[in-house]
């Protein structure tokens, strides 16, 4: 079986990008290994720390390294990709080797898709992805998919797709095993 790593763009326990990507595991159910990324130790980047390697930086790339694709769960921050999210791609997408900086990284033609819970910035934050994605040297498969938070959520704490949301989630899914 594939190894799918998820990297949920809110830290926050209970978020509803983490609820999305646990929604997403069950799509993926007997057709893939999933596993989360912790990268809540990885400190802004900063070239100063790049040698040695963090250790903290080490384990985000080799899980990134072990995994055979990426989904990415990201809310939306001012329309725009969530800076823990954009400052772990920074440093994923550094040259493994710092002698040769155009060489392979981490993120090197890895597989990755992007799914977003979020109540508005939808086609901003795809726009955002689509161009960083390519630029970093992955490859961007499938269809985004955006939900919005349902009404009850603010109050419950509990995300609730449509059934339009969980086809989008599902078909998403599809595309990404496909890709590998």
């Amino acid at each position: 079986m594939k190894n799918i790593l998820f990297i949920v763009g809110s830290l926050r326990e209970g978020s509803f990008n983490h609820q999305l990507a646990a929604k997403a595991e069950q799509a993926l159910a007997g057709k893939a290994n999933v596993t989360y990324l912790d990268y809540k130790e990885v400190p802004v980047f900063n070239q100063d720390l790049e040698t040695p390697v963090l250790p903290s930086v080490a384990k985000v790339r080799e899980a990134i390294q072990t995994a055979d694709a990426i989904w990415i769960f990201s809310p939306i921050y001012n329309f725009a990709i969530p800076g823990s999210v954009k400052n772990l791609l920074d440093w994923a997408s550094r040259a493994l080797d710092l002698s040769d900086p155009t060489g392979p990284s981490a993120l090197q033609d890895k597989v990755v898709t992007v799914s977003s819970v979020a109540n508005g910035g939808h086609d901003q934050l795809f726009t955002a992805y689509q161009a960083l994605l390519p630029f970093i040297r992955t490859q961007v498969v499938g269809d985004f998919t955006g939900t919005r938070v349902n009404d009850e959520a603010w109050g419950t704490g509990e995300l609730v797709l449509t059934d339009e949301a969980q086809a989008s989630l599902e078909k998403q899914a599809e595309q990404l095993l496909a890709a590998l």
